[in-house]
């Protein structure tokens, strides 16, 4: 196990989603945010089941910065209730997680 994590975001559009990736890593909460637009989202909300479009921001950063990641997300977010999920990464290039860890220091 290293204290690297992949964190997975939900955002309304594209521009929201880049604007909270570009100050997510200029802060150095994170490494790195891959934008993934066209993600097509089905889900209960307030009794119903809803559909839309969606961009999924997939973070890489270190368990060390989670909480603050989450904070910085949360003021952003245009959702009151946003997706926040931290994934542990049990194996990773050598190279790459040296990179992530010097970049979110």
């Amino acid at each position: 196990m290293t204290d690297a994590r992949v964190c997975l975001v939900t955002l309304p559009d594209l521009d929201t989603a880049r604007k909270i990736a570009k100050d997510i890593v200029e802060t150095g909460l994170c490494a790195c945010a891959n934008l993934l637009p066209g993600t097509e989202s089905i889900y209960r909300w307030q009794g119903k089941i809803e559909h839309g479009s969606e961009v999924l921001m997939v973070i890489k950063t270190r368990q060390s910065r989670l909480k603050e990641l989450d904070a910085k997300i949360r003021q952003l977010h245009p959702y009151a209730v946003y997706e926040f999920i931290a994934l542990p990464v049990d194996y990773g290039n050598e190279n790459y997680l040296q990179w992530l860890y010097e970049s979110t220091s």
